[in-house]
């Protein structure tokens, strides 16, 4: 049998062959084109402008020389609707803006030239949102029509090959839903990849080998972050949940994750790991970073766990239970979201003996979101406490108002500081200086502390 032979043809002589018949894509066995959606073509026609790489199309050919096309069925069907299809661009493209170089015309549409007699060229950039082959500038069109479309080409076929080289080639498995929706939280793609090979995976979970290979595992920690995090901007939808954490997100957000995970691993034993599934674990993540910030021991945690199990559930929060708010709802609602995450902070802070307003103080990232900036980042909140630090490194620390549960409201006011382009140094000393206590409601706590910074401001003319 001979080796297959490798054959490289212009876009505009590939799309031509198919017009004539010269390369078939209704081979026996062949599946139907119009397997791919709007979103896929848009993408291989970006690719194509833009001269980037897609892989061979494979075809076998008969001893009469016709072609038929093996492998690249949707390609190339895609290509030569959008080239002769009047195929639409749709407005969703993620990439619309196309970059090419255009030749620089006077008032007579001549081109233009340097005294040289060089042409003069200039960089020119084009939208193809909702735009057809047509409706593409000279340069583009020549662009498409100039693309070099690479093809393997295998001799000496009869159908029976050729149905036997479709099967080889099409014996894949596509990316699902969660592999191709991971591919847009590039920023933070090896800080998720680190945390699924964390033990707690492994033993604290009831989470499968194939959930593994599948992209389940990367889409639990997604979801926990963004539960955790940006739970006011939750997006239902894998895709658009990434996209917004590859921007939005920061890689402390993800070390916290990290590090609440290897907390737990310490304390889930087998008997409750079994609530710790694909479809509930971000929940209960969340539900474990708010506690995290009441700095009581892990074990309750887990003690709460047990009882939840045992009996807890059960118990309903405003007339509804855990297992049975997403009836008949979407369980990745932000509205069933929401309503879960309050049923199990209430059974938790009944269980805690705590009540929702001390585990909302506690939530430094939550309450200075809530209270000064809601776009505040990880990183923003770092940067807070190390000011703060710096500003208090010289008081006395025994203080109460270095009191745990009056770190929020104060990293608040440094957080209204930056906002307001305000200089605390002098104002945080007389405050320390002048009180000694503070208001367990951190919100009022804040208030009291913006009006006496403003009143200062008053009387220093500052």
């Amino acid at each position: 049998m001979t080796k297959p032979r490798k054959q490289t043809y212009t876009m505009d002589m590939y799309l031509a062959k198919m017009k004539d018949r010269d390369i078939r894509s209704d081979a026996d066995v062949q599946r139907l084109s119009g397997q791919w959606d709007k979103g896929m073509i848009n993408e291989l026609v970006v690719t194509i402008l833009t001269d980037d790489y897609i892989p061979p199309i494979i075809l076998g050919e008969e001893a009469n020389s016709q072609l038929w096309i093996i492998d690249g069925l949707q390609r190339s069907t895609s290509l030569m609707n959008f080239r002769y299809g009047n195929h639409k661009i749709t407005s969703t493209i993620e990439d619309p803006i196309i970059s090419y170089r255009a030749k620089v015309k006077d008032e007579n549409n001549k081109i233009k030239t340097d005294k040289k007699g060089n042409i003069v060229w200039n960089d020119v950039a084009f939208c193809i949102k909702n735009k057809t082959y047509d409706d593409l500038p000279e340069e583009l069109k020549k662009k498409f029509n100039e693309y070099q479309i690479e093809t393997v080409i295998h001799e000496g076929c009869d159908m029976k090959r050729i149905s036997k080289l479709i099967r080889r080639y099409n014996n894949h498995t596509s990316m699902n839903t969660s592999q191709k929706a991971f591919t847009y939280i590039d920023n933070f793609a090896r800080e998720i990849r680190n945390i699924t090979d964390n033990r707690f995976f492994v033993d604290c979970g009831r989470y499968t080998e194939k959930e593994r290979t599948k992209g389940v595992l990367e889409r639990v920690v997604l979801e926990s972050i963004m539960c955790m995090f940006h739970l006011e901007h939750w997006k239902k939808q894998t895709k658009q949940m990434n996209k917004y954490l590859n921007e939005n997100s920061s890689k402390e957000e993800f070390e916290k994750l990290d590090c609440n995970l290897h907390r737990l691993e310490k304390i889930i034993t087998s008997d409750i790991s079994d609530i710790f599934t694909s479809k509930d674990s971000f929940l209960w993540l969340t539900l474990f970073n708010k506690f995290t910030y009441l700095e009581i021991e892990d074990e309750k945690f887990a003690r709460f766990l047990r009882a939840f199990k045992n009996g807890l559930k059960n118990k309903p929060v405003n007339g509804e239970l855990f297992d049975t708010v997403d009836k008949n709802k979407g369980t990745k609602d932000k509205a069933v979201i929401m309503n879960k995450l309050h049923i199990l902070e209430k059974l938790m802070e009944e269980f805690m003996g705590v009540n929702k307003e001390m585990v909302e103080n506690m939530d430094i990232p939550a309450f200075v979101k809530a209270n000064v900036n809601a776009n505040v980042s990880m990183e923003d909140i770092v940067q807070y406490s190390e000011v703060f630090e710096g500003l208090t490194k010289k008081m006395d620390h025994s203080s109460p108002l270095f009191d745990k549960f009056n770190r929020p409201s104060m990293i608040a006011l440094v957080a209204y500081s930056f906002e307001n382009d305000i200089d605390l140094d002098k104002w945080i000393v007389k405050f320390f200086a002048d009180n000694h206590t503070y208001r367990k409601n951190q919100q009022e706590n804040l208030q009291h502390m913006v009006d006496d910074l403003k009143e200062y401001m008053e009387s220093e003319d500052v």
